[in-house]
């Protein structure tokens, strides 16, 4: 049909294509019939009749708009939307629309070469069978970076950055007087000084720092940091700004605060911490009502860092900026300057600190009685780590995981260790506490974290699986009471356990104040139900319907029901794939995992700024104040939810580099190992002794080709039927570890 055009006859489909590809190129302009075929060279009476029947149908499935009897534009409404651009290492990039609709395919031709992360406009092309399938990127409205981290190339002539993002599709190129003295290998920190646009189709950018050679720790460190644009080093004048704080406490503070300094008080850490910033304290008090019951005060004691750093300062606007510590393998960056979360903030032994205090009257069941929150000082008796109580427990009959106390002291066998009888208490008082939330529907997920031990270069000497004990989870139980118990004081209106609302007055109020909570939402259901068909498989049950409290009972019968099981690493892992992520907003939900109404984060303002939001909220709450704007600190949660994800990244990015580091000098050798993931394009297995994980290709599985299930957590062979399930042992062989890339490869063992 119709004549050649640029050597081609053109029938239908070209040119449809034709008329898509002119439309969405110009997305604000409306189009006569003679412009369209004028633009398109369609010269002969069958094209442009063809022409306008496509345009008819265009207009009918809501892709063009039609102007008057003889116009068309493109339909913006429906056709062109403004959201976020995530870019894939396997080039299956996507466009998520900023009203949170379906995520739509990006192919790399129609990407205009967007970055992950920034945002666009996007016009959608043609639907075929009125299904969206594909969307083009007409804009870029915001980049969201424009410092790029790599490896320098120098040559003789011109010099480029190699990204260490593997989902960048260019290298950049640096002219020569930009390059800030560094050398081939050398680690640097690149501006983009100019994207490719219709004139250039390169990124060129300028050096701002070199980080060290490659491969060098500090240097790969800061460029994992780097990456996800968190500093990597304290700006000069906030830490200036920390050293002028005066850390002396007056006589008057003192006067003016609950005095706990001689209450038995400690810390209870892991062995390598410095920031402390929650301490215990406990005391039996009199219990006038009942002789049957022992009374016990538990002072959950956190530091005071509001009182140190005041809103808007320098100070609070850095820690702001970052939200949060991040924790790499081998080194915290700190979310406040080291002189105040190290030094005077840091709740120390024998020293006296300020502290804000959730103070429980608890019975020997672990029953709220009472509670109320004060501005306090404490001195720490002791500073514990969580080794030293887990053994001192062990030793006085403790066996962990039972969930049960320890027997009681007896006048042949007293409780041995020093402070024994406290720390026993408070762990008894914890196991209660412990028991009954679970009771309640809160969600058990007991995850194992892999650890490095690192010689002083930093390289990783020892590689294990760290698990939570009875002296982590005893500290766990009282942050989440104090947690739930503040957010409840606020968010319940008044109704408070102790009958007074969170500033002190009678519980009378319509409508709670503004506060960030820690929400959790419900499981996804097609994920839940995704559970449920895999499990079937092994002959577990789980509940996808009922009540919040009954699926999550079920989920907690079946993480029981498969400990020690072959299926258990599989079953855990999906389960986690249906769970939403926790998050910050002043929009109250409740907290699934935990079954809390109301939840927030109150104990860690050192290292969290929502804690710190949390602190002063609270104070001025106390204080009579009217309730904060609510959208201000919606936006602020926005950021430190934010913030959350992206250090959360930068960590599990330090940790996949020390574990190909680990596994460098273990090329060749074979391990027993279980799959821990699958994709369409191959197999990621764990292996069992040091937990490192790497991926099998699918071009390496053997001579098939492979279905990849996803639905049924499996890849299945069309030829040999041979079927890799989510859970099996698998015997490997380490290919190669490509530490750049932060990649481990393995193959099939021959065995």
């Amino acid at each position: 049909m119709g004549k050649n055009h640029g050597g081609k006859r053109l029938g239908k489909k070209q040119v449809g294509e034709l008329l898509q590809d002119f439309f969405q190129h110009n997305p604000e302009e409306t189009f006569s019939l003679k412009q369209v075929f004028k633009a398109l060279k369609l010269d002969t009476h069958p094209l442009k009749m063809l022409a306008i029947d496509i345009m008819e149908e265009m207009a009918w499935d809501d892709f063009l708009l039609k102007v008057g009897e003889n116009a068309y534009k493109l339909n913006l409404k429906t056709q062109v939307q403004e959201g976020t651009f995530r870019r894939k290492v396997n080039g299956r990039n996507s466009f998520l629309p900023a009203d949170g609709g379906t995520p739509v395919f990006v192919a790399e031709r129609n990407s205009m070469a967007a970055m992950d992360g920034d945002r666009v406009k996007v016009s959608y092309m043609a639907r075929r069978n009125r299904h969206i399938k594909e969307a083009m990127v007409i804009e870029i409205v915001h980049r969201a970076h424009d410092q790029i981290v790599g490896r320098l190339q120098v040559e003789q002539d011109y010099a480029m950055l190699i990204p260490q993002d593997q989902t960048f599709v260019h290298d950049i190129i640096i002219p020569k007087r930009k390059l800030k003295g560094g050398k081939t290998d050398d680690k640097a920190v690149v501006k983009v000084v100019q994207w490719p646009d219709a004139d250039h189709k390169n990124i060129v950018g300028s050096v701002v720092d070199i980080l060290g050679q490659t491969g060098d720790n500090d240097a790969e460190m800061h460029a994992i940091l780097a990456q996800y644009n968190l500093p990597y080093k304290y700006p000069k004048h906030v830490e200036e700004a920390a050293e002028k704080i005066d850390a002396a406490i007056t006589a008057q503070e003192i006067a003016r605060r609950e005095d706990f300094r001689d209450v038995f008080t400690c810390t209870i850490d892991p062995k390598d911490a410095k920031d402390f910033d929650d301490a215990l304290s406990i005391r039996e008090i009199e219990n006038s009502k009942s002789v049957n019951s022992k009374l016990y005060e538990v002072g959950v004691h956190i530091a005071d860092v509001s009182h140190y750093v005041r809103e808007g300062s320098t100070i609070d606007k850095e820690a702001y900026s970052r939200a949060t510590s991040v924790y790499l393998v081998d080194r915290t960056i700190p979310m406040l300057p080291e002189r105040l979360c190290n030094f005077i903030c840091s709740l120390r032994p024998n020293e006296e600190k300020l502290c804000y205090s959730v103070i429980f009257v608890l019975d020997e069941e672990a029953n709220v009685r009472q509670w109320h929150l004060a501005h306090t000082v404490i001195r720490s008796d002791r500073r514990y780590a969580y080794e030293e109580v887990q053994q001192l427990l062990e030793d006085n009959g403790v066996v962990d995981g039972t969930g049960e106390p320890a027997p009681p002291a007896t006048k042949n066998h007293p409780y041995r260790g020093e402070h024994a009888a406290e720390l026993i208490t408070l762990d008894a008082l914890a196991k209660k506490l412990r028991a009954a939330r679970f009771k309640n529907g809160s969600v058990k997920f007991d995850r194992e974290e892999l650890h490095f031990d690192v010689d002083e270069k930093g390289k990783p000497v020892t590689a294990y699986f760290k698990t939570s004990k009875d002296a982590n989870k005893l500290i766990e139980e009282f942050m989440l009471l104090a947690n739930k118990t503040v957010a409840e004081s606020v968010g319940k209106a008044g109704k408070s356990p102790n009958g007074k609302s969170a500033n002190g007055k009678s519980a009378n109020s319509k409508s709670s104040k503004t506060l960030p909570y820690r929400i959790h939402d419900q499981p996804d259901p097609q994920k839940l139900e995704n559970l449920r068909q895999f499990v079937a498989k092994f002959g577990y049950r789980v509940k996808t319907s009922g009540t919040k409290g009954a699926i999550s009972r079920s989920l907690n019968a079946l993480m029981t029901d498969v400990q020690g099981t072959r299926q258990q690493e599989a079953i855990e892992r999906v389960a986690l794939r249906a769970m939403m992520k926790a998050k910050y907003s002043v929009h109250n939900i409740g907290h699934y995992g935990l079954a809390f109404d109301y939840y927030t984060h109150f104990t860690s303002p050192i290292r969290r700024y929502p804690d710190l939001m949390v602190h002063r909220l609270l104070t001025k709450y106390q204080d009579g104040a009217r309730s904060a704007n609510k959208e201000k600190y919606e936006e602020y949660c926005e950021h430190c939810s934010d913030m959350e994800q992206i250090s959360q990244n930068a960590e599990r990015d330090s940790i996949k580099y020390k574990m190909v580091e680990f596994m460098t000098d273990k090329v060749g050798n074979t391990y027993d190992a279980h799959i821990s993931g699958l994709t369409s394009y191959g197999v990621w297995a764990q292996i069992d002794e040091n937990h490192c994980e790497g991926m099998v290709s699918i071009r390496d599985l053997g001579h098939d080709y492979y279905d990849f299930d996803e639905k049924n957590f499996q890849i299945v062979g069309r030829r040999h039927h041979t079927t890799y399930q989510l859970g099996d042992p698998i015997r490997i062989q380490v290919a190669r570890a490509n530490v750049e890339r932060r990649q481990l490869d393995f193959i099939l063992a021959d065995d």
